[in-house]
């Protein structure tokens, strides 16, 4: 009997680990750049307190802690005096023919018990602020963004000091000589802010390039499977047509075989979480899937040349108005893109819900004991009447 040719130690395991490797890439979300990263921790630094990868969910079958419950049924039986009434709401003006509205169904929990993280007051959300800031710079990421953030502001702000001519003593002989301090030094720090922006822009670039093919793939050559994956990626703000009609049990865990594949992502474990509301996100227009994705590649493709340009030409030949141009676009491109995954994902958050932790879960208890209301919304603040309604209660 032949034996089997040898592939040499551990030749055998290559092939599957190549494999497992591509195929996590395929779906693995894009790691977040500084901008994204900022935006996060800043999430997480102000009231109400958001916490980071996770909280208490509702149980299996559906219900939320009992604490708040029991908080919630208190108030209910609970005949509040004339102070808690005050402090509860404030009327909204009314004639005698539209009774006097009190805005308690703006403070109660949903149906399934859910209730927003509360709002904490400025001195407590300050220092859960520096908790969660140490927690993040001890980690080996965070350390490495906010030194890097550190580089970004130091030398940027270098820059604009620079071109204000903030350092009189450095324009010798003269401001906009070649051979001047100030003019070396502006060259210097381009050069050291050219080579940051590269660690954003050529970091992510193969995240980047291949969410563009994805959608390349789905906008010409009509293949609905490189939207579903897209879907998946950007699962945090991104939601497909027809989504909003699932039951609101279904999740990574739970996906019935009855359920149309179009309406959720590939893979299939990349679905969103089941909503905490009871209520899901509405649809999210493709168009703003194709501005985000385009907005990044755009930006490396500006950063590329930027350093083409910083790099390929030296300061005595270099169009100033040039360097000023790529700067200016890839910075605005890749912000605005940030800024509408931003304003998706605040959208997405404030109908479905986030998740509440422990402490959040004891400050509302404890709050509708002693009678103190908080706002179930995402900003815990007092929601804006529509203007309809305004017109009808005056009428």
């Amino acid at each position: 009997m032949d034996n089997p040719p040898y592939s040499g130690r551990g030749g055998s395991k290559t092939p599957s680990l190549v494999q497992r490797l591509s195929e996590e890439f395929e779906t693995s979300r894009v790691p977040e750049g500084f901008m994204a990263v900022s935006g996060d921790l800043a999430s997480t630094l102000v009231a109400p307190h958001i916490p980071r990868g996770g909280g208490r969910t509702a149980s299996p079958s559906g219900e939320f802690p009992t604490a708040e419950q029991v908080a919630l049924e208190n108030e209910t039986k609970r005949v509040p005096s004339s102070d808690e009434q005050t402090i509860a709401a404030e009327p909204v003006e009314s004639t005698d023919k539209h009774p006097t509205r009190r805005p308690l169904e703006h403070t109660r929990s949903f149906n399934n018990g859910y209730h927003f993280p509360p709002k904490y007051p400025k001195g407590e959300a300050t220092k859960q602020a520096l908790k969660s800031f140490w927690k993040f710079f001890t980690t080996p990421m965070g350390f490495f963004w906010t030194i890097y953030g550190l580089n970004i502001v130091a030398w940027g702000g270098m820059l604009f000091l620079l071109l204000c001519n903030a350092a009189p003593a450095m324009c010798y002989p003269t401001c906009d000589d070649i051979d001047s301090p100030r003019r070396k030094w502006v060259e210097w720090d381009s050069q050291v802010l050219t080579g940051l922006f590269c660690v954003t822009a050529f970091g992510l670039a193969p995240w980047r390039f291949r969410d563009w093919y994805y959608l390349l793939k789905y906008r010409i050559m009509g293949d609905f499977d490189g939207l579903r994956r897209l879907a998946g990626i950007h699962r945090s703000w991104f939601r497909l047509k027809g989504s909003e009609e699932l039951a609101v049990d279904v999740g990574p865990e739970n996906i019935p075989e009855g359920v149309p594949r179009e309406v959720i992502p590939t893979p299939e474990k990349n679905i969103p979480n089941a909503p905490l509301t009871g209520t899901r996100a509405p649809a999210t227009a493709v168009w703003k899937l194709d501005f985000v994705i385009w907005s990044m590649v755009m930006n490396t493709f500006a950063q590329c040349g930027l350093c083409g340009v910083m790099w390929g030409m030296n300061r005595f030949d270099r169009p100033s108005w040039v360097t000023g141009f790529l700067v200016a676009i890839a910075c605005i491109i890749a912000m605005v893109g940030g800024y509408v995954m931003f304003l998706e994902g605040k959208k997405v958050k404030s109908i479905e819900g986030v998740p509440c932790n422990d402490r959040d879960l004891e400050r509302l208890a404890r709050d509708k004991e002693m009678g103190i209301p908080h706002w179930n919304n995402i900003k815990d603040k007092k929601p804006k009447e529509k203007k309809k309604v305004k017109d009808v209660e005056k009428a």
